[in-house]
């Protein structure tokens, strides 16, 4: 409540949005948000949470997990990432990749960036996506962490402090305090945004409702890539 407060005393809009790197829907979202940012009235609050949990809480199954589907991902994807300008791609293992190892350490370092080093919140956001999902590399391992962080500008050292913490109740709480305010908005996957319009939060599910969100918000629609705003 006092984000909201906060944003709506500034005079904008505070829309939330809830991710985790293991959804590449939610990658989309993220950048085309980002670009908004500062052409839309708004206030962007980027929520690290974990799908694994919303999935599990609501008895939701990935969508790659249904045979018709998956194959209709496999060809929606290279169109996504054309039309979003996100060098998103498919990792050559989906199953094990995604499905079978998650996202679980990369998402409490991300929490424990956002609790300490909250101006690397985006980039190591950013990064991590970039690793699984365009260069189909490894997310979960501490090396690898820390190599996503440190192309992401957080110097080793800090790195290192904030990969010991994200083992800590704190940062554990704090992705799991997180996941359970995401299910309380109605959250059944990601990327779920949700827009506090009149002091009553709004949500939308998925990348390919950015347009209603704009015409909730009473602001205009650019396209994914508005031409003030580059990736």
């Amino acid at each position: 409540m006092a984000a909201v407060r906060e944003g709506l005393s500034r005079g904008k809009t505070l829309v939330e949005l809830f991710y985790d790197v293991v959804s590449p829907y939610s990658w989309l979202g993220f950048e085309v948000l980002c670009r908004y940012r500062s052409i839309w009235n708004i206030e962007l609050r980027l929520r690290p949470a974990f799908l694994g949990g919303i999935m599990k809480e609501t008895g939701n199954q990935p969508p790659a997990m249904v045979p018709q589907r998956a194959s209709y991902m496999r060809k929606d994807m290279p169109r996504m990432a054309k039309y979003y300008h996100v060098p998103l791609q498919t990792p050559k293992d989906f199953f094990e990749t995604v499905i079978k190892k998650g996202s679980l350490p990369a998402m409490r370092f991300v929490s424990a960036v956002d609790i300490a080093q909250p101006q690397f919140l985006e980039p190591v956001s950013r990064e991590l996506w970039m690793r699984i999902w365009c260069r189909d590399e490894d997310i979960l391992q501490p090396a690898s962490i820390l190599a996503a962080a440190e192309k992401a500008g957080v110097p080793l050292e800090q790195a290192k402090k904030l990969l010991e913490m994200s083992a800590t109740p704190e940062v554990k709480n704090r992705l799991k305090t997180t996941t359970d305010e995401a299910l309380k908005y109605g959250a059944f996957g990601m990327p779920s945004v949700v827009a506090h319009v009149n002091g009553e939060p709004q949500l939308f599910f998925g990348s390919d409702r950015l347009e209603l969100l704009a015409d909730t918000l009473g602001e205009k629609w650019l396209g994914p890539v508005p031409a003030s705003a580059k990736l």
